[in-house]
């Protein structure tokens, strides 16, 4: 039962949406509104309700703002529109999350904010900066693993985005530790508990709550990387532990698990699960979705084996209750390193209107390739691919997953429809013979409102299409990588590609462009909005963009 505060900002959130409803003229507008949706989430937790307090704004992951005055137009050269800026790392991943005015985002140690580590430190780094004029405040700092670039790439640092409730933030740092930090630092003038025996506990430095080790409790092995960025349901955090392949391409530790829900007040493990286990392709960089989905809390987890798992988060006694999977790859596509067919998931799942999206990526190391967007159903249960696997010396049997493909027609193997398949559709591309309308691999989740779905692909593509039915609408190729997830705020949508470049089109069935400038660095993280400013981190400096008030 919420407690009577969280019930008031309920009805509040609740009443503030409907009194806005009431004053805007009749429209046919659709029926679910992702912006209402995420204020109800938000209004759970002890953040404003202006808040951007995790990846993808709530746990739906859904990138959307209702604010309707964010600039379409900003010039980081002189100046216009940019409310502050502040130096980052050399490098930076991880996506900016603001609750409660603070400005939380993970880089690396190229700036040395923190006066006992030289910029020739290499360390994974979680800065705290004030919301409202860009000040530093303090940072939470990882040393790199042991190990060399197999585990953790040189000046990489912290590639996850955090997730903030109250005064407390979780997050998965490069060493792959589940970590509780209070999100006040040691600037409160207290070390708060359990873990009280900080090495250092000087002003601009963080403050443990608790910290677990996956590598170290479970003999997890991440590959080049520790990227999830955890999310919660209630008390129950999710987290995908980065287990993935060594320098010999194997699975490192098959039976690590992939997937664990924690108690997030005591960093309790409550149930986890390993099941890509040695099916695993090479990396595991996904962040978990969740919601209550068909009338059940469900925990939905892509896999480095290229499924989609979904599972009670609740768990069954401590133990892992699987609900649905789902093979988001050709069956008879084959998985090797460069121009696979066979792919894993590294985007992080978007929940919209009772339906979850996904689509198959691959480390832009290996080469671009060919993509597939899913639409699924979470209400049906079991093995709901669109196919199954069977062999002719069995043809009763489904064959189980396999790594480097599900179906070897020379050995016998076919397929049939699956009648208990959860797909809705299935998007390959508007005209997927042709380079520039085709899905290619995805690093980018979906950003959905209005019916329209709006992703970006690793060979640059920008595709609009129907989230109901996967009709592609337009493409357009903004002529760099796009590692980001778009942003839809008010009537338009933000994309920000590996040039620098972010361009701002209209949301509607017909391209229609409103902006391009260039942020002078690139950008491999995600644009937000929080309390009607748009934040974009480049690869070194975090800008906060407004109109002047």
């Amino acid at each position: 039962m919420p407690s009577p505060p969280v019930l008031v900002r309920v009805v509040i959130a609740t009443f503030v949406v409907v009194a806005v409803s009431s004053l805007l003229p009749a429209v046919d507008e659709p029926r679910y509104d992702p912006v209402t949706e995420a204020a109800r989430a938000l209004a759970k937790m002890d953040v404003r309700l202006g808040d951007c307090p995790q990846f993808g704004v709530s746990h739906f992951r859904n990138n959307v703002s209702a604010t309707q005055n964010i600039p379409t137009r900003w010039d980081v050269t002189t100046g216009f529109n940019i409310k502050w800026s502040a130096m980052l790392g050399s490098q930076t991943y991880g996506t900016p999350v603001v609750a409660n005015g603070k400005i939380f985002i993970g880089t690396n140690n190229g700036n040395g904010y923190v006066a006992r580590f030289p910029v020739n430190v290499d360390l994974g780094v979680l800065a705290c900066f004030d919301e409202e004029t860009g000040k530093f405040r303090w940072q939470h700092s990882s040393p790199i693993l042991p190990g060399g670039r197999e585990v953790n790439w040189d000046l990489i640092g912290a590639c996850s985005t955090p997730y903030i409730e109250g005064d407390r933030l979780w997050y998965v740092n490069n060493r792959d530790e589940v970590i509780c930090l209070d999100t006040e630092g040691f600037l409160d003038g207290e070390n708060d508990g359990p873990v009280i025996d900080e090495p250092n506990q000087n002003k601009d430095e963080a403050d443990v709550i608790w910290k677990f080790d996956l590598i170290g409790k479970f003999g997890v092995v991440p590959r080049h990387a520790s990227c999830c960025s955890v999310t919660a349901l209630g008390d129950t955090l999710l987290v995908c532990t980065s287990n993935g392949t060594n320098a010999r391409r194997a699975v490192a530790n098959p039976q690590a698990p992939s997937f664990l829900a924690m108690d997030k007040n005591t960093g309790k493990v409550l149930w986890t699960d390993r099941s890509p286990g040695e099916n695993i392709l090479n990396g595991q960089w996904s962040s978990p979705a969740c919601g209550v989905l068909g009338g059940v809390e469900q925990a939905i987890f892509a896999g480095g084996d290229g499924w989609l798992y979904s599972f009670d988060a609740r768990g069954d006694n401590g133990r892992p209750l699987l609900l649905w999977k789902f093979d988001c790859n050709p069956k008879t596509s084959q998985f090797r390193l460069e121009r696979s067919g066979r792919n894993p998931i590294l985007a992080t799942p978007v929940i919209y209107d009772g339906l979850v999206y996904a689509g198959v990526g691959e480390d832009p190391e290996h080469g671009e390739g060919p993509g597939h967007l899913w639409c699924i159903d979470p209400t049906k249960r079991g093995d709901v691919s669109p196919t199954l696997v069977y062999n002719k010396r069995d043809p009763t049997t489904p064959v189980p997953p396999r790594r480097l493909f599900a179906a070897d027609p020379k050995a016998g193997d076919f397929e049939r429809e699956n009648n208990n398949s959860a797909s809705v559709w299935h998007y390959t591309g508007e005209k997927p013979r042709v380079f520039e309308t085709t899905m290619h691999r995805t690093l980018s989740s979906a950003a959905i409102k209005d019916g329209l779905l709006f992703i970006a692909d690793e060979s640059g593509l920008f595709h609009c299409l129907d989230a109901k039915t996967g009709a592609g609408y337009w493409t357009y190729d903004l002529l760099a990588a796009a590692w980001s997830t778009p942003l839809i705020v008010g009537d338009c949508v933000y994309i920000a590609d590996q040039d620098g470049d972010v361009v701002v089109f209209k949301v509607a069935k017909k391209m229609e462009m409103v902006s391009e400038q260039n942020m002078g660095t690139p950008v491999y993280s995600t644009p937000i909005v929080a309390n009607d400013v748009l934040y974009i981190a480049t690869f070194n400096r975090l800008f906060a963009i407004a109109k002047p008030k």
